[in-house]
């Protein structure tokens, strides 16, 4: 049996992945274009060997010589990516997961269906945040539900948990831009419907529409008539600031944020002495009780301590552990990582961190 190959191994997500598999005493190859990033990690963890790879040029040779188990794929942005790693794990015979989040790049992925199963792998894309913890949360509360009207939830990040340039690039390529038109929402755009959320513990956040795949993804499963998500940063004045630079976008101004990445997040950095290690997520369903009475359940997650990154690298770590074990519940095929994980077996996972959940339940 071979080792789970982390892509991008050393990076935000990445090496926490690595570090939980190595927890449960899984062997893994920590892999990227830098080979000295990769040793130094591997230096830290039992049962970890370093690997230099790049996906758009060595990829298949890799796999072909070591025959992992599972390939964790975390080199995003996943925006407007295709699915050449996907592809290289399905010739090579490898099961294959991803942390992506881009809205069309998660949806569209049971394209590659046919093909898994053809090559008898199974291939998860979105084992993230979204719709990994989104999709087990609305598990989780569905049974109390006759029917689920609307979906309403979001993440709201500490200041100073630790940011990823990937997800940084992925927000900027579509803020103040317009967003294909999901349930209830005909006419959406990139971080606009600004709006104030109350969490536990961390008292008021502002939040605004991100392009994620579970507007397309989850009201046909679950029956949402309306679905909105929002992602929000901490500090009030840097999130106006990028609400009102979306509006700047939306009004025609050729700005390239995307390209822009890299020093607005450097330069955020300079305020974390403003904010805090605390972020969360929250999850509200709205429809009818099996009495045809009204029915609000929310849901909150809450990390502290600078604990919030751990979240979302839970799925992965889940889904690679039941693959390398070759656990028979997870078939052959492309689907992405909708009611895959029980909620249970997610916040087990994340026992050992700084991280509660509140539930609050309204007639």
């Amino acid at each position: 049996m071979g080792d789970i190959l982390i892509l991008g191994g050393y990076g935000n997500f990445g090496k926490r992945i690595a570090e939980a598999l190595t927890r449960h005493g899984l062997p893994i190859l920590v892999a990227g274009r830098d080979l000295s990033k990769a040793e130094a990690l591997c230096r830290k963890l039992l049962n970890a060997r370093p690997l230099q790879v790049d996906i758009h040029s060595n990829l298949g040779t890799v796999l072909a010589a070591e025959k992992p188990s599972v390939v964790i794929h975390t080199c995003g942005p996943f925006q407007g990516s295709d699915y050449e790693v996907a592809r290289a794990c399905i010739a090579a015979g490898v099961h294959y997961i991803d942390l992506a989040d881009g809205r069309y790049f998660v949806r569209d992925f049971s394209a590659l269906d046919v093909e898994a199963k053809a090559a008898g792998v199974t291939l998860i894309s979105g084992a993230s945040t979204v719709p990994g913890l989104s999709s087990a949360v609305v598990e989780h509360l569905k049974p109390q539900f006759a029917r689920m009207d609307t979906l309403d939830f979001g993440i709201s990040p500490g200041q100073k948990a630790e940011r990823g340039l990937a997800t940084t690039r992925a927000i900027m390529s579509y803020v103040g831009k317009p967003l294909r038109p999901f349930a209830g929402h005909p006419q959406p755009y990139g971080w606009q419907d600004t709006h104030r959320q109350v969490y536990p513990v961390m008292g008021d956040r502002w939040l605004s529409t991100c392009d994620i795949p579970d507007l397309d993804l989850l009201p046909p499963i679950y029956g949402f008539r309306s679905i909105r998500f929002g992602a929000g940063l901490e500090l009030g004045f840097m999130h106006l600031g990028l609400w009102a630079i979306s509006g700047l976008v939306r009004a025609g101004l050729p700005l390239n944020l995307s390209a822009l990445a890299k020093p607005l997040l450097a330069v955020s950095d300079w305020f974390n002495v403003m904010g805090s290690d605390v972020g969360g997520m929250h999850v509200t369903i709205s429809g009818t009780d099996h009495i045809g009475a009204p029915l609000t359940r929310s849901w909150f997650i809450v990390a502290k301590s600078g604990d919030g990154p751990q979240i979302p690298c839970v799925p992965a770590i889940l889904l690679a552990k039941r693959l390398h074990e070759k656990d028979p519940t997870l078939a052959h095929g492309a689907f992405p990582c909708v009611g895959l994980v029980r909620l249970e077996d997610y916040l087990d996972e994340l026992r050992r961190f700084d991280i509660e959940v509140f539930e609050k339940n309204s007639p």
